[in-house]
């Protein structure tokens, strides 16, 4: 798949199921996140790789949470079977590292970009993946559970697979929409 195609067709999936890339899929894969624009070369991205027996272990996590925010039945049972929606997750993580010329946004950014990286070139190996966040991303209580330091912080949730079911269809936009010129 050329470049271009791919970014051009790259859609989030509503249904994962296996397989998920192998070991060597998943190298070149963290090879192509870790091309991402890195102000000063601080490295401020990590991921956690979440598959198998990992699910449970996750989905514990995610229920510890819910019961300290004393959340409805409902929730917590949401919360407990979110691991499960594919067969592999890869947690974003971002790692804060005081430089006087890269803020912490850029970082973050950059962290953003490996992420994108990482769904383009899932894409160009005809898998697919979806990008979550939420409560589950931006607390510290999932960040604790997961062993995460104070100055890392979740982005998100890539869940990943292979695309089942009926894909989304790419939207047609008007890029005048979106663009104005000096």
């Amino acid at each position: 798949m050329d470049a271009l195609n791919n970014i051009l067709n790259r859609v989030s999936a509503r249904e994962l199921s296996l397989p998920h890339p192998t070991k060597d899929e998943m190298n070149l894969i963290y090879k192509a996140a870790l091309r991402a624009p890195d102000h000063a070369w601080l490295r401020p991205s990590s991921f956690i790789q979440v598959s198998g027996d990992g699910l449970k272990k996750l989905s514990s996590i995610f229920l510890k949470f819910a019961e300290s925010i004393n959340a409805s039945d409902e929730i917590k049972e949401k919360y407990k079977n979110a691991p499960f929606r594919a067969p592999m997750i890869i947690i974003l993580v971002n790692t804060v590292k005081e430089h006087p010329k890269v803020p912490e946004i850029e970082q973050k950014l950059s962290t953003a970009t490996a992420a994108q990286n990482i769904m383009l070139a899932l894409n160009s190996m005809n898998y697919s993946s979806i990008w979550r966040t939420g409560k589950l991303a931006f607390n510290t209580k999932v960040q604790n559970g997961l062993g995460l330091n104070e100055n890392q912080e979740i982005l998100g949730y890539l869940y990943i697979g292979t695309e089942t079911g009926t894909k989304k269809r790419i939207p047609e936009l008007n890029i005048d929409d979106f663009v104005s010129y000096l």
